[in-house]
Parts: structure tokens; sequence; C-alpha cells
């Protein structure tokens, strides 16, 4: 991959293992990957981008529950998956997207900067398996978001 940023090797790793356990999160208790982010105070935040290369040789599973409990995120309604005609990618894989796209955008405060784009308009449409728009471009992805709408 390409370098988008000033990032490390090991940042851009961290990011994209804590942007793939929002979206595991969020596919688990059925939440908007927004609402994830939105329970995670700062100081979780960035204990979790901070231990991220330790916390990878854990089970999935676990670190996740520690986080819904230490978050205390409820069950929501945001499915994704039930009902979805296509095969679903990997939580990994939309992992993927959200770290470049962090990595793109980022100016300086990764931390500030994942909550933007989690939080933004954007978020629900990466996690909106049937529309594909996980399967778009990266720059078009970073223009969408610039933009603050899907661009035609």
């Amino acid at each position: 991959m390409e370098k988008t940023c000033g990032m490390s090797e090991k940042e851009e790793n961290d990011l994209f293992y804590v942007c793939s356990l929002i979206e595991h999160v969020g596919r688990k208790t059925k939440n908007r990957r927004g609402d994830v982010v939105a329970a995670m105070d700062d100081a979780c935040l960035k204990h979790h981008l901070e231990y991220a290369d330790i916390n990878h040789c854990l089970p999935f599973e676990r670190v996740s529950d520690e986080l819904v409990a230490e978050c205390g995120i409820k069950d929501g309604t945001f499915d994704t998956i039930t009902g979805c005609k296509y095969s679903i990618p990997t939580e990994t894989s939309i992992g993927r997207v959200y770290s470049t796209l962090i990595e793109q955008t980022d100016e300086g405060d990764v931390a500030k900067t994942l909550r933007k784009v989690f939080g933004s308009f954007l978020s629900d449409e990466i996690s909106d398996f049937a529309n594909g728009v996980y399967y778009q471009n990266p720059s078009y992805l970073l223009e969408s978001y610039k933009a603050g709408r899907l661009l035609k």
C-alpha cells in the first residue's frame, strides 16, 4: 500500500486493527459504526490505538467483548448482515476501507480523524453492503467524504 500520510507502518497497522474491531463490534451489536465510536471516550479510543499491536494477539471476540462491556454498548437495530442478498465483505476488508480513508484525511490526530470519518454520512454508506459503496475506489470515497455526499 502506498504511503498516504506521515504514519509509520506500526501506526497504520494499529489503525487498521482498530477499524476492523469497530466494524466487528458494530456487526455484533447491530450498531452504526459511528455509534460504536461515539460510545468510546477519548481515553478508550487512544488506548485501543496505542495497544492494538498487543490486542491483535488476543482473540478478536475477547477484545470486542471487553470493549462492549467497558463502553456499555447496547444492542441496536442497524443490521446490515441479515437479509443481505450478496456475499458480505469481511470485517477486515471493511476495516481496510476505513483505515485507508482515515490515513488519506488525517491531519495529525488519528483519533480525531477516526471519529470524524466514522461519524460521517459515509460510514453508513460503507456499512450498507447492498449498495456496494465499500467496493469503490479509495479516491472516490475520499472525494465523496470531502464533498459530504456520494458523488455521481
